[in-house]
This record gives structure tokens, C-alpha cells and sequence, in this order.
């Protein structure tokens, strides 16, 4: 027995969208650990803000609802179809499935490399971009390089969210999609797909990122009192645990800034961490504040007891919250050298729309890219993906580092 595939997943959009009024995204379909993520990192993908949320589930069947703000070009219907695809199938819902590493899918998606050959001009990066995104091929890996005489050559490494760029049409239709953008500049546009080596996360050495940039530059997190201006952190995170007021589950009550993808973080490091969330309520107050209510409870369905337990998913929270990606502009010889990264989900999964909000940061800077790189590398007890961007600063006045690294971290939180 099950609700029929139209019910899984229901949108009711906004009469005042242009207003701001928030569309309606409701979900009620069999549980998993991690559900939650899934389905705020479609939405993180298609553009949406989610500024209130409400989940309750008994351990089997979940109903979900969203409330969000999206854009005149939001592609509703396809939006829906990638949620009812996220949604466990109504059979699964005699046990619930919590998440573990080795429950991931045996095969990977297909990595199909593009290579684009054209003339260099301002903004082209950002114009390929969003052509990629609206055609769903997720960026796995990017490489992109200009030689003297002011040729490019972009490679890109996409999966297909559709599944069919192995097919002819696909490939054209890809093709032609980038063609009309580029325009009488191109001079080649190949797709190929290639071998299961390029699918691998982290193929790169670790030698590949020297060791300045992995402590000093990156991966240290800045705290608000050495950086008072609040450029590369969020304001404080408040996190709260009690197990009083539940009798089978642990309250976490979290107070904090709002961001681009705020829910998708929290979720994520939920699901890295196998626990279930049970109940939750999610809601965006005035000045980007917000506030989060999850009752949750581990994969054994007991409460988080242990003080030591309590301590590092608190710590692991307010680090994701302060600083959910790292963004800095560091000399690179005599070069600029843009860095930004952030974690990978334990299921391998990456941030979604990363490298279009850097492209379309420096765009509206002004500021040229003259290459771009994007990889992963184990760090520590974690994947990051991380990505290289190597500023063609040109001739002229150029825009000082610190306005750069300002205006890429706020494109990325949403704060534009």
C-alpha cells in the first residue's frame, strides 16, 4: 500500500511570487537517513531559497514541507521530478534505511569530459557555466587554461543529472546549447566520455596543494575576533542539546545567521553522522536570522547521551554554521590566486552551483579568469573540493584582493 507517484511530491507555487511570497513544496513518502539532505541539495541546485521548514516522521513514513522563494526562471515541473526521484519508493517503507557508507550505490554516475576550444573574452567562464547548469550536467572537475595568443581551452568533467549524455542528440543538443552562447568565437566543441580513472575523488597527490594553503590559507578557520570585518565567517552560532524534554529523543535548538544553503548544511552533517531527525522545525527571522528545532536520534534509536558524542556533533555543527565554505586570495608568485573550498558529504557528494557563484562573483567584478581548477584531496579526516581560480588581473586598475575575496564569500552565502 502507498500514495500514488503524483502525491509524493507537491508544489504549490506562489500567486505573489514577484512579492516574495514563498511556493509551497510538500513531500510525504517512506523515510531514510539523510532524506533530508537529499532533497535540500535539489533544491540548493535549482536556485531556492528554503525559508521555513517543518519534518516529521515516525520512523517509517516522513512528511515533509519547504517554503520557498525562487526565481521567474525556476524550472517548477523539473524540480518536482528530481524530488519524486530523490524519494525512497513507497515499498521501502517497512523499515527505515539509515545511512551508511557502505550502503552507497556500487556504480557511480558516467563522467563525460567536454572540451571547449574558442576565442578568450570577459565573463565567458560564467556565460559556460550557467549554460551547464541549465542543461543539469553537474561540474565534477574543471580545467581551463589560455594560451599567449588568447585561446582557451575549457575542459569540463560533468556528470549527467538526466543520464544521457551518452546519446547522440544529448551530445548535440549540449553542443549547441554552448555554441549559441560562445558564439562565431568557437572553435571546437567535443564530448566524450571517459575512463572510470577520471571518476575517482581524489586522484590528485596531496603534494598537489602545498602546505600554506591547506593550514594557514583554507583550512584553518578564522574566528570573529581575529577577523572582525566578518568577511570569511558567519555571526555567531548558538547550539543548544537536551534530553529532558523528550523521552526518546535529543532537542538540538540552533540560532544563527542565514546563508545560501543553510538547511543543506545542516542536514548534511546530520547524515555524515548516521542520525535520523525526527521531528524538525526551521524558520528565517528578521536581519538573516534564523532558528532550527530537531528532535533526533541515532541509528540505534536512542538519544545522544554520551557527553563526548554531544560535544563533537555540536562542534561539527557550529564550524559547518561559522564557516560553511573558505574562501582566499593569496599570491601565487606574481600572480592572484582565488581559492575556495568546501566539504564533501561522506556519500560523495559535492556543494552544488560553487563554481557558477565564483564565476559569477568575478564577472560582476569585472575581474578575468586565466586558468581554473577543481579537485579533491583528503585532508585530514575529510574530502574537500577545491577549487584554484588564477585571476587574469589584465592591465588597468585592478580590484583589490581583499574586494575580491569579500565579494565571492557573499555571492556564495547569498548575501548579494
Amino acid at each position: 500500500m502507498g500514495i500514488p507517484c503524483d502525491d509524493v511530491v507537491i508544489i504549490r507555487r506562489s500567486e505573489r511570487e514577484a512579492d516574495g511570497e514563498p511556493s509551497v513544496i510538500t513531500v510525504n513518502c517512506p523515510d531514510k537517513t539523510g532524506l533530508g539532505c537529499d532533497l535540500c541539495r535539489i533544491i540548493l541546485f535549482f536556485g531556492l531559497s528554503i525559508v521555513r521548514g517543518d519534518v516529521s516522521t515516525d520512523g517509517k513514513w516522513c512528511y515533509i514541507i519547504f517554503w520557498v522563494v525562487g526565481t521567474p526562471n525556476t524550472r517548477w515541473r523539473l524540480l518536482e521530478k528530481r524530488l519524486v526521484d530523490a524519494c525512497p519508493s513507497c515499498s521501502s517503507a517497512s523499515t527505515i534505511a539509515f545511512y551508511r557508507s557502505e550502503l552507497r550505490p556500487p556504480k557511480p554516475p558516467d563522467v563525460f569530459l567536454i572540451k571547449i576550444r574558442c576565442c578568450d573574452r570577459r565573463g565567458l567562464l560564467y556565460d559556460l557555466t550557467s549554460v551547464l547548469c541549465e542543461l543539469e550536467l553537474v561540474i565534477k572537475r574543471v580545467k581551463v587554461s589560455t594560451t599567449p595568443d588568447g585561446k582557451v581551452m575549457d575542459l569540463f568533467f560533468v556528470t549527467d543529472t538526466r543520464e544521457l549524455l551518452h546519446t547522440t542528440k544529448r551530445q548535440e543538443d549540449a553542443c549547441n546549447e554552448l555554441r549559441s552562447v560562445i558564439g562565431d568565437s568557437i572553435l571546437g566543441c567535443e564530448i566524450e566520455m571517459v575512463g572510470p580513472e577520471i571518476t575517482a575523488c581524489s586522484q590528485s597527490p596531496p603534494s598537489f596543494l602545498p602546505s600554506a594553503i591547506t593550514t594557514e590559507y583554507v583550512f584553518q578557520r578564522k574566528t570573529p575576533s581575529t577577523n572582525p570585518g566578518g568577511l570569511l565567517t558567519s555571526k555567531s552560532v548558538s547550539i543548544k542539546m537536551d534530553n529532558m524534554l523528550s523521552p526518546a529523543h535529543t532537542l538540538v535548538q540552533i540560532s544563527c545567521q542565514d546563508h545560501k544553503g543553510l538547511l543543506y548544511d545542516v542536514m548534511r552533517t546530520l547524515k555524515d553522522y548516521n542520525i535520523q531527525v525526527s521531528y524538525g522545525r526551521f524558520c528565517q527571522k528578521q536581519r538573516r536570522n534564523c532558528e532550527l528545532d530537531l528532535f533526533i536520534m541515532q541509528a540505534d534509536g536512542k538519544k545522544i547521551v554520551a557527553p563526548s558524542k554531544q560535544q563533537a556533533l555540536s562542534a561539527r555543527l557550529e564550524a559547518e554554521l561559522l564557516q560553511p565554505l573558505r574562501v582566499a586570495v593569496i599570491s601565487r608568485g606574481p600572480d592572484t590566486e582565488l581559492l575556495v573550498a568546501n566539504p564533501v558529504e561522506l556519500s560523495g557528494k559535492g556543494r552544488p552551483l560553487v563554481f557558477y557563484d565564483i564565476t559569477h562573483a568575478l564577472q560582476m567584478l569585472k575581474t578575468g579568469i586565466f586558468s581554473a581548477e577543481i579537485g579533491r584531496h583528503m585532508i585530514g579526516d575529510r574530502e574537500w573540493e577545491v577549487y584554484r581560480i588564477l585571476l587574469d588581473e589584465g592591465e588597468g586598475q585592478l580590484t583589490p584582493r581583499e574586494k575580491i575575496e569579500e565579494e565571492v564569500w557573499k555571492m556564495l552565502m547569498g548575501w548579494n
